[in-house]
């Protein structure tokens, strides 16, 4: 019973994030079939990311006491390594579609890719250590990945749909994805100071109002948003 528990909450939180996200979806709602498919995807796409991470993990780099070794081991063999596989995912798949027709849509398919990867991944955790560190990634690791999509998808979706600049939406997507990973990853693997672990929580629910704000800037953009139409309101108190 404990263990189909453990199960059950290594699964959910990937769930209720792709759930938020497709309700926010408010204009032109993605259908369930691509939506399964990215998701899909995102779970595959663990199993070679992970296996870096196990060669790096095998030689010792992630203990390393090095300051500037450890910022090289978060920025490149767990962000880049995670970010780049799910951007390919991302780009080879539904940007390529007909049905990525609106600005939003790069951050549903971006955060359905994330979904997967983050609850394969948890799974993977969950069966190694255990309830509490379910619990822990709930709150951390899954909602992190869900920001770290949000940001991807935003320029996605702006390289979707603004050709002119879409070499640079698309580095950006990749570069600023990387980025923000790697500094979280980097104050939960450095050595330094345990208390500095907290810089990580404060970065990840600070950048959450980055991605809202993100969501909310691409729903105006939706082309499929209603006109709204000014309605002139008559001033009754200057009517003779």
């Amino acid at each position: 019973m404990n263990d189909i528990l453990i199960i059950l909450l290594a699964i959910l939180p990937g769930l209720v994030i792709s759930f938020l996200i497709f309700q926010q979806d408010k204009y032109e709602k993605e259908q369930a079939v691509p939506l399964v498919l990215c998701f899909a995807l995102g779970m595959l796409i663990t199993f070679p990311a992970l296996r870096i991470e196990e060669w790096a993990d095998g030689v010792g780099l992630h203990e390393s006491e090095n300051v500037l070794l450890t910022l090289a081991v978060a920025l490149i063999i767990v962000a880049l390594n995670e970010e780049l596989f799910k951007f390919l995912a991302l780009y080879a798949y539904p940007f390529q579609r007909k049905f990525f027709n609106e600005p939003y849509d790069g951050i549903v398919y971006s955060v359905m890719i994330a979904m997967g990867f983050a609850t394969f991944e948890n799974l993977i955790y969950a069966t190694k250590f255990g309830l509490e560190i379910t619990l822990i990634r709930a709150f951390t690791a899954v909602p992190a990945h869900g920001v770290f999509a949000i940001v991807m998808g935003y320029f996605v979706g702006k390289a979707k749909f603004e050709p002119e600049e879409r070499n640079m939406h698309l580095l950006r997507a990749v570069l600023f994805a990387t980025l923000l990973h790697g500094v979280y990853d980097f104050f939960i693997l450095q050595q330094m100071a345990d208390g500095l672990m907290i810089v990580s929580i404060v970065l990840l629910y600070a950048s959450m109002f980055l991605g809202w704000r993100m969501i909310k800037q691409h729903q105006a953009d939706s082309p499929y948003r209603p006109v709204q139409k000014e309605v002139a309101y008559e001033d009754k108190s200057q009517q003779v």
